[in-house]
């Protein structure tokens, strides 16, 4: 304790002794202090941000550039207020919310950050597993690995390997001091090697032939509202080869996918967890009124610029590789996986009503009625993963180099929102039993995501994944939109901030911003609670409503001095 409270002060003199200095001098200082954002980008750069921004890149090639930093920035906008909320007040934001905007939201709040970090971590586990399995280690750990380690030992040890490394990790952490400021140094690293793995990718591909058309990538940063109306230009080829229904289908399909992608970018920028995450570890680590201006520049930094970096460069080096692209091995096969599903989708669409009763004969014989065109598209538009990434660029890059720079930044995403999932479950359990920020009741919370994550292979995977992901989404998905709104009303609280209220243009400004960001989650989890479970999502909203309106209490806590 004594430790901590002495590296409080030396950041607290720090920043005293840089205030009425240039901005160099503060960079590297703020700089040196940072930490909470880059807790924040080593969650949110995970398996949903690599899977976003290769689907992006498949549908939309680079003219959606625009589209995650839009989305990040409202988020950052958002953790920004949360921030100064709970830097103004000091006070712990699980009992801020109970006392003073509602306990059924409180309680609500924490419940869906307990259930996302626990389902969130089993396919952070198969990521990581799949990473040293198939890139980093086949020939050790590979289904085809001829020694004891190979098969299915091979899951189990590269799943041991992870959970060994994550709870190392978390120990730095619970120790404090100086294993605090280990955790965070391991966490930056992390980042770090996200980042500059598919930086490394996206250098690699510039200096080779066909690679990537900067003017195309630079265009893509301004918003063209028009592609939102009209499918880009590399499936046109493919659109005039089909019918007049197909065209109308694939069409709509692909402006569908498109809208859905934005929509999902726009909700889940930044996740229900993160809002928990922010103010637990700015309390944490002892910051209050004199760091505000450090921990907005600190989410800039840690957060904004890798996120930004990170998935910029693999929309970019999806676009470079599979838009408008497609394996022509796949054409000549038997339809099997997505590909057989758009094949199927596109009949669905000619013979409405009929083709849920034809025979598996049937069925071949009306796909193969079908033109060139909708092969190709079908075959477009299957969604890719890092592997699939990893061999497309093996011809070009070189086959060690593809494998080995993916599978560290894919490990690398992994490891790291492992981590920070552990992490903001024990934060949950600190604030609903009142327990300090470190100790037995945090830790005990800590291994609850890691006891569930090592049977990634049982449980995340068919039908199991389905019935652990939807209630979880669908619960998220009610509850961020909430939690924004939450954060909304308390940075408008004079009598909860007092003389700390902003006014004037800057309040003006703050709620422009912060309401965008309310109404872009609102509409993409509206539409996302639609496409994974319409009527208990609705009813879920709903409920939580009507209870909220029931359950109101008054405040009872002081304003803030």
């Amino acid at each position: 304790m004594a430790e901590a409270n002495a590296r409080l002060e030396r950041d607290r003199a720090a920043l005293e002794a840089v205030a009425d200095k240039g901005g160099g001098a503060k960079l590297g200082t703020y700089l040196k202090l940072s930490g909470p954002g880059w807790l924040q980008s080593a969650i949110t750069l995970g398996g949903g941000s690599l899977a976003g921004g290769l689907y992006l890149g498949v549908l939309s090639g680079y003219g959606m550039m625009w589209l995650q930093p839009l989305a990040m920035f409202l988020g950052v906008a958002m953790l920004c207020a949360i921030a100064y909320v709970t830097l103004s007040t000091g006070r712990r934001p699980f009992r801020l919310v109970v006392d003073e905007v509602n306990p059924v939201l409180g309680w609500g709040w924490a419940i869906a950050t307990l259930l996302a970090n626990v389902v969130w971590c089993l396919p952070q586990f198969a990521l990581g597993m799949a990473a040293l399995r198939q890139n980093l280690l086949p020939s050790v750990l590979g289904d085809s690995a001829e020694g004891s380690l190979g098969g299915e030992t091979g899951v189990w040890v590269a799943i041991t390997g992870l959970a060994v490394c994550a709870l190392l990790t978390i120990i730095s952490y619970e120790r404090g001091g100086r294993g605090l400021a280990i955790f965070e140094g391991i966490l930056k690293v992390l980042v770090g090697l996200i980042v500059l793995s598919f930086v490394g990718v996206v250098i690699k591909l510039t200096g080779s032939e066909g690679g990537i058309d900067w003017g195309r990538v630079f265009s893509g940063f301004i918003p063209d509202l028009n592609a939102l109306s009209k499918p880009p230009a590399a499936f046109d080829e493919a659109l005039a080869a089909t019918s007049e229904t197909g065209r109308s289908f694939w069409s709509g399909l692909i402006l569908g996918n498109q809208r859905d992608v934005m929509l999902t970018a726009a909700a889940t920028a930044v996740g229900i967890n993160m809002t928990f995450l922010l103010p637990n570890s700015l309390l944490d680590r002892g910051w209050d009124r004199g760091f505000r201006g450090l921990s907005i520049f600190d989410l800039a930094t840690g957060l904004f610029v890798p996120f930004l970096i990170a998935t910029a460069c693999v929309v970019i080096a999806s676009a470079a590789r599979f838009h408008g692209e497609y394996d022509a091995a796949m054409l000549e096969g038997e339809p099997s996986g997505q590909y057989a599903s758009l094949l199927d989708q596109r009949l669905a669409a000619e013979y409405p009503g009929e083709a849920s009763g034809w025979s598996a004969e049937e069925l071949a014989s009306k796909r193969a009625e079908l033109t060139d065109g909708d092969r190709q598209l079908a075959a477009m538009l299957v969604k890719r993963d890092a592997f699939d990434l990893a061999n497309a660029l093996a011809p070009l890059t070189g086959k060690g180099f593809a494998q080995y720079i993916f599978g560290g930044g894919v490990l690398a995403m992994a490891l790291s929102t492992i981590v920070v999932l552990m992490l903001i479950n024990g934060y949950v359990f600190s604030e609903v039993f009142g327990a300090p920020r470190r100790g037995l009741v945090h830790f005990v919370g800590t291994l609850i995501p890691l006891a569930v994550g090592v049977l990634a292979p049982i449980l995340w995977q068919g039908e199991s994944k389905v019935a652990l992901a939807i209630p979880t989404s669908v619960i998220g998905f009610i509850l961020l939109p909430i939690a924004y709104v939450t954060f909304l009303m308390l940075m408008n609280n004079r009598r909860l901030l007092g003389d700390a209220m902003p006014t004037g243009m800057t309040r003006l400004l703050v709620n422009a911003l912060l309401g965008l960001a309310v109404v872009l989650a609102t509409v993409g989890a509206a539409i996302s609670i639609q496409s994974k479970a319409p009527f208990w999502g609705f009813v879920g909203a709903g409920a939580v409503v009507l209870l909220a309106l029931v359950f109101r209490r008054k405040p009872t806590e002081p304003a803030a001095a």
